[in-house]
């Protein structure tokens, strides 16, 4: 995560001679990486299939997407400073066998409540795993090899949400052995297995040996902040919005601002900032990470209650709606190789008109859905309103990363690609959570109301990033560094 010498991989020094089994450790890493990248899609078409099957509350269901995030966001930002200190190899082989084991848990769980801790646990695994493999990247490749490593992984990354979709209602109709969704997770199982045998193999030490020391105390203080403001809006709906849960969400939103008040006077601690003050004076860096949370928020948010309404309101297999949420993806792959092109020549304007594609294709989603009332709503009126949503992701999230990054000094850049990841799964967790709560509220009159008082929140969302976006710097994409 810091940008400072790094332990040079066995084999001499990096720039002399390389880590000669780098390829083979990356893809290694990457395959870890994948169980995360997939759990977090993979586990949204079979939502309802748990629901019925443990018995699980609304509030459950809730639980189910924003424990995972919430574990993982509370976690990712000091997790990458312990694996720049201590070093990276052990921290991900510890994170992917926690994961192995939390899928374990959680495809053997036999209460919601089982369930919902063990996700937790598999959100704190993957968030010790998946810093590791960047920061193992950024150590073992150097120049254009650097530059092909990462476009693997953002390769990957692209893969796993198509395909995280798919298996998630493939595993679940299949009924492997009768397990049904809870080969969902058990699939994690052998890929963990096999995955930590090959890297005590092939994946090397390094760490950063001028790394300080983590902030355990502001790491503490970061994850009950953000569990603070996420319970509440989850429980509330459930317990009637009672004062105790306002007052929990004041308390998690006053956390989170004194901790970082506190960082940006403290002066002389070796301790490496959670919340370095530097990077959110940046307009670059703290509009796109409000963009990055707000995006996160309706996207998790609309896939939670989508999944719902096309399996309970609209008799969709698992399979058959993994099938059509993947024009989503498809959307996406189309726009993500010209997204970056595109912003070099028209610079932020790129990264406005994905978000309104964004908020266009889930408004003809709400369209096609309205039009049908309590009718069965056909795929072929859903999937060009997926499309169109999908490839203003291409145009929003590509280039976004780009520009907040760039935007931030050399010497925090770990720290603020830290702050940038964790945006993402906290406003996963916030969309969960506030756009769930809204469909269930609504949801004793029929889940097709309810899904239509959903979405204009995710519409929102998608435009009120619209309007942040013109905020970021007029060219939007900066030279990429060595």
């Amino acid at each position: 995560m810091s940008a400072t010498t790094t332990t040079p991989p066995p084999g001499g020094t990096a720039a002399a001679a390389p880590y000669p089994r780098r390829w083979a450790a990356a893809a290694v890493m990457m395959v870890a990486a994948l169980m995360d990248l997939l759990d977090v899609t993979i586990v949204n078409v079979a939502i309802p299939s748990i629901g019925r099957d443990l018995g699980a509350s609304e509030t459950a269901l809730q639980w189910l997407v924003s424990a995972y995030l919430l574990g993982f966001a509370a976690t990712l930002i000091v997790a990458g400073h312990l694996g720049d200190r201590y070093g990276r190899k052990v921290l991900f082989l510890i994170g992917t066998a926690g994961f192995g084991l939390a899928s374990l848990a959680c495809g053997v769980a036999q209460s919601p409540g089982q369930l919902i801790a063990a996700r937790a646990v598999q959100g704190v695994a993957a968030a010790l795993l998946m810093p590791q493999v960047l920061g193992s990247f950024r150590t073992l490749f150097h120049g254009k090899e650097r530059g092909a490593a990462f476009g693997m992984y953002g390769a990957v990354a692209g893969f796993a949400s198509a395909i995280g979709l798919l298996l998630g209602g493939v595993l679940t109709d299949a009924d492997l052995f009768g397990l049904g969704w809870r080969s969902v997770f058990l699939v994690n199982v052998p890929v963990a297995m096999a995955t930590f045998a090959a890297a005590l193999v092939v994946v090397p030490a390094t760490r950063e040996r001028g790394a300080g020391r983590p902030d355990v105390i502001g790491s503490l203080v970061l994850a009950g902040s953000l569990v603070a403001i996420v319970l509440p809006l989850v429980q509330g709906h459930a317990n009637g919005w009672p004062v105790w849960g306002w007052l929990c969400l004041a308390a998690g939103v006053l956390g989170l601002a004194g901790l970082g008040l506190f960082e940006a006077h403290r002066r002389g601690a070796r301790t490496v900032p959670l919340l370095p003050a530097r990077a959110f004076r940046l307009p670059a860096f703290s509009v796109g990470v409000l963009v990055q949370l707000l995006f996160s928020v309706g996207m998790q948010g609309f896939f939670l209650v989508f999944a719902i309404w096309l399996q309970g309101g609209q008799g969709y297999t698992p399979m058959q709606a993994g099938v059509l949420t993947v024009a989503f993806s498809v959307g996406g792959f189309l726009t993500a190789p010209i997204a970056d092109v595109l912003a070099v020549r028209f610079g932020r304007l790129v990264l406005v008109a994905g978000s309104l594609m964004m908020a266009g294709g889930f408004g003809w989603v709400w369209s096609a859905v309205d039009a049908a009332a309590e009718v069965h709503t056909g795929a072929w009126s859903l999937a060009p309103g997926l499309l169109i949503a999908g490839a203003g992701l291409g145009f929003l999230v590509v280039p976004l990363v780009n520009v907040v990054l760039s935007a931030v000094p050399a010497d925090i850049a770990g720290g603020a690609s830290g702050i940038f990841s964790t945006a993402q799964q906290f406003g996963g967790a916030l969309g969960a959570a506030v756009i769930g709560t809204v469909f269930f509220e609504h949801a004793p009159d029929g889940l097709t109301d309810a899904l239509g008082a959903a979405m204009p929140w995710v519409i929102a969302g998608f435009a009120v990033c619209a309007l942040l976006c013109l905020a970021l710097p007029r060219t939007a994409i900066a030279a990429h560094e060595e």
